[in-house]
């Protein structure tokens, strides 16, 4: 039996977890948490009987006590709810899949209580790499990748002997607005960007696909979770999302990982690496797909793209101010208070207006992140930059 607890269990990675979950007798939940949805959580107790459950909303957790007040299961909430779950005993893998920093501190109480990460919360790398990466070391303790690209990275470098790495090619669809200029994109809505033509995905990071953010932070993550440089990683529009992404070596080969887009294959390969377990569902027909093609990024018309990069080279406190504009542009833009385009822009403002941190610590990556959003908030009572 194998035992589980996952940060974000009512998102989009947290709900397919479950159902993998379900799938899997010996799987076993100890531990659950989420942020406000309170009803959906009461199901997922009732059904997986964790031990702990935590709401990160402290009027979710009220409700969710009355709500499960029958069952023999702890309720608590906030930051030290969640770092009580991370730190519990008797279980081995913590999935963290909650959206936003609030995912680096259990992750670090969890290393330091020699968990097991299966990793899908890109924030925690981006911004707090530089801790994680040196004290899952220090603590032997796996890194496990769940996004689908950085888990094809994985696969494809299994048994080889990483110095022998000459480039990673981290593929993206394109997300709904391939092929469109930036004159198309002003007009396009919150409705327009969460229509992604291949995955099914929570409505923040459908966004960030859309404005290919979400690359720039993958290529931060593919830095420290393989340790390439970044100028040997390379972003690859791959408009059927069959090559989840691919490795190039010294000697010109190229391994690649292939499948349908399905987020459950890489959850599951998390769950019980090193081995490959039967999975239900639809299997890549090469007869039906007939060819894959790939093109360059628009970095013009995708200007996010660039700019995470920059973030990423200048390093130390600038990927958090990345990673924070972004977070809060795309919940504006979700909200209809801004435009698509005005994404990139208020996140380059936010980049301009920064003073890099060398090597930050938690507190300092959190207060970057506080700032940011309220220099956003600034920009907008005040109609400047």
């Amino acid at each position: 039996m194998k035992k589980i607890a996952i940060l974000g269990s009512t998102g989009s990675i947290g709900t397919q977890t479950l159902e993998i979950v379900r799938e899997n007798p010996d799987l076993q939940v100890a531990g659950l948490a989420a942020g406000s949805n309170a009803a959906l959580m009461e199901k997922q107790i009732r059904e997986f009987m964790p031990k702990l459950a935590v709401m990160w909303s402290e009027a979710a957790a009220g409700e969710l006590k009355v709500r499960v007040a029958d069952l023999p299961v702890r309720v608590l909430h906030g930051m030290d709810g969640l770092l009580e779950l991370a730190e519990m005993e008797g279980y081995e893998i913590l999935v963290t899949a909650v959206v936003g920093m609030i995912g680096i501190r259990p992750t670090i109480a969890a290393i330091e209580s020699g968990k097991t990460i299966a990793l899908a919360n890109k924030e925690t790398l981006v911004t707090a790499g530089h801790l994680i990466m040196p004290l899952a070391k220090k603590h032997g303790v796996p890194i496990l990748p769940v996004d689908s690209e950085h888990s094809a990275i994985f696969q494809s470098m299994n048994g080889e002997d990483h110095s022998g790495v000459s480039k990673i090619w981290l593929t993206a669809s394109g997300g709904p607005f391939r092929g469109k200029k930036r004159e198309e994109l002003a007009g396009m809505r919150a409705e327009d960007a969460l229509k992604h033509p291949n995955w099914s995905m929570g409505r923040k990071i459908t966004v960030d696909s859309a404005s290919l953010v979400n690359k720039a932070l993958e290529v931060m993550e593919a830095g420290w979770l393989f340790d390439v440089d970044l100028d040997n990683i390379e972003v690859l529009v791959h408009p059927q999302s069959i090559i989840h992404s691919m490795v190039e070596y010294k000697d010109g080969a190229v391994i690649a990982q292939l499948g349908m887009p399905d987020m459950k294959l890489p959850i599951q390969y998390a769950l019980f690496y090193p081995e490959r377990r039967p999975m239900a569902g639809e299997r890549v027909d090469f007869f039906k797909l007939g060819q894959i093609t790939f093109e360059r990024p628009d970095r013009d018309t995708f200007s996010g793209l660039d700019l995470g990069l920059k973030a990423a080279k200048l390093g130390g406190s600038m990927p958090t101010v990345f990673n924070a504009a972004n977070e809060k542009a795309v919940a504006m833009f979700l909200d209809h208070a801004i435009g698509f385009l005005e994404i990139p822009e208020l996140i380059e403002k936010c980049m301009n207006h920064h003073r890099v941190i060398e090597n930050p610590n938690v507190n300092e990556i959190l207060q970057t992140e506080a700032e940011t959003y309220e220099y956003i908030e600034h920009i907008k009572e005040n109609g400047s930059n």
